[in-house]
């Protein structure tokens, strides 16, 4: 993960506390998932496989500034994930959901491109 991070956040328990061994980093063009003390698990979802961002906000969280996001992708392993109760969902959900928009449109850009040349390629003479 040599990116800078756009957001990096942690699961919060009671209260909003941090003291849960789950965090999250959004950089440019992925989002991670690291979980677990003794046995660490690592989840990478391409930004541009999200395909829909929901956020989700108990009554209990919006007391403690916190909030859900749930994500819909297009990920093999990870058809469905939440990035549970962080601070400042809304802007959590805004950046992720504007990032996902970008990577979409960069990667269909790069494919029409591709089309193009091939294209091209099978009309010469």
């Amino acid at each position: 993960m040599a990116e800078t991070p756009l957001w990096t956040g942690k699961k919060r328990a009671l209260f909003g506390l941090p003291w849960t061994f789950t965090t999250y980093t959004l950089t440019d063009t992925c989002l991670f998932i690291r979980s677990g003390v003794f046995t660490v698990r690592e989840e990478e979802i391409r930004l541009y496989r999200i395909l829909d961002v929901t956020l989700r906000q108990s009554f209990r969280e919006r007391l403690f500034g916190l909030g859900t996001i749930h994500l819909c992708t297009s990920d093999q392993s990870t058809p469905e994930m939440d990035i549970k109760r962080i601070k400042h969902p809304k802007e959590v959900r805004t950046i992720l959901s504007d990032r996902a928009e970008i990577e979409r449109s960069s990667k269909l850009e790069g494919m029409r491109e591709l089309m193009n040349q091939a294209a091209d390629n099978g009309h010469r003479d």
